[in-house]
């Protein structure tokens, strides 16, 4: 499986939980359009904190 570039359109629960472990083993890429929820996972913020 190595040497595959992963994208994720979406950041819910399933899909977060997709690129997280695709993440380990490729390189992966979740997209979101909703710049405000962005910006809370590029911070690290917790799920549970983000009330999605």
């Amino acid at each position: 499986m190595s040497g595959l570039s992963i994208a994720v359109a979406g950041t819910g629960y399933a899909d977060l939980s997709i690129a997280a472990l695709s993440a380990q083993h490729n390189p992966a890429t979740a997209m979101e359009i909703m710049p405000e929820k962005a910006e809370k996972i590029n911070k690290k913020i917790p799920l549970i904190r983000m009330n999605i």
